[in-house]
């Protein structure tokens, strides 16, 4: 009988790294990888482009689409990486709670708006980002990765994680 999909979420504030450590976790696992800013609304990202931060009730559908997708993952057999902000408790129970392998990559302030400053064409600008460290809410069953290491050693970290985690075939 095969292993139960593995469904692995990637949170952090943004400029947090999680979309290239998605990125780069899927591609050394074979793993279909899902941004959760793909499943924005046009006016989720026209507000954030205009510096106003989203509401819970802005968040709700977003957050209702990615779970979606996730159980279409677990319906399928499919196991796959996820990235999404997740800073709130309630966020991330509505994205499966304890069902997930999470991740949550960690920085200092500095590092992370010297990050966002130099993004170009992103809708999340850098005074957005103070406001998420106000709302994050550190989650308690999480591998925690600091992103002063290398995305290549935090890749290497999640995958060991994930392969402790759940039974093989590797």
């Amino acid at each position: 009988m095969a292993p139960p999909p593995v469904i692995v979420l990637i949170m952090g504030v943004s400029g947090s790294g999680k979309s290239t450590v998605g990125r780069m976790v899927a591609d050394k696992l074979g793993w279909p990888y899902f941004e959760a800013d793909d499943f924005h609304s046009a006016a989720n990202k026209s507000k954030m482009a205009r510096g106003l931060p989203l509401d819970d009730a802005d968040r709700a559908p977003w957050l209702a689409s990615i779970r979606a997708r996730m159980d279409e993952c677990r319906k399928a057999s499919q196991s796959a990486i996820f990235t999404c902000s997740a800073l709130k408790e309630k966020y991330r129970s509505v994205l499966g709670g304890d069902t997930i392998i999470l991740v949550h990559l960690t920085g200092d302030l500095a590092t992370i708006l010297q990050r966002v400053g130099q993004r170009q064409g992103h809708y999340m600008k850098s005074d957005l980002v103070r406001s998420q460290f106000e709302a994050l809410e550190p989650p308690a069953n999480a591998l925690v990765c600091d992103i002063s290491h290398s995305p290549e050693e935090i890749v290497e970290t999640i995958v060991e994680r994930i392969r402790y985690s759940v039974p093989g075939p590797w």
